[in-house]
């Protein structure tokens, strides 16, 4: 009886030993295989902003899209844009949304 209890005792220590430790196969570790797809370069804001001009025009979903490229920062006086980021700034929403086509319309196409 003792015999047994004390093979018991042995094979479940054991046991909780090999869990701990990863597996191997002749004394090597296995090793996990990764895809070899390389990471997602980030897009130019030009990309970003052509691919914005595919959406309905004068629409929100449009506006919320540059809107993720350039947060607004509506201010109270806002001269002329000078630059696609100074869009932001315009406190009404069709004038932003405007200013954004316009310089997004200009931007020529680029090759993918």
């Amino acid at each position: 009886m003792r015999r047994i209890l004390a093979l018991i005792v042995v094979l479940d220590a054991t046991a909780a030993l090999a869990q701990g430790s990863p597996p191997t196969i002749g004394g090597k570790p296995l090793v996990q295989v990764k895809s070899h797809n390389p990471p997602a370069k980030p897009q130019s804001i030009a990309t970003r902003l052509q691919a914005c001009l595919d959406i309905d025009d004068q629409t929100k979903e449009r506006l919320d899209c540059y809107d993720a490229i350039f947060p607004a920062q509506p201010k109270p006086m806002v001269p002329a844009a000078k630059a696609v980021s100074d869009c932001r700034f315009s406190k009404e929403e069709d004038e932003r949304l405007t200013c954004f086509n316009g310089f997004a319309e200009r931007i020529p196409k680029l090759p993918q």
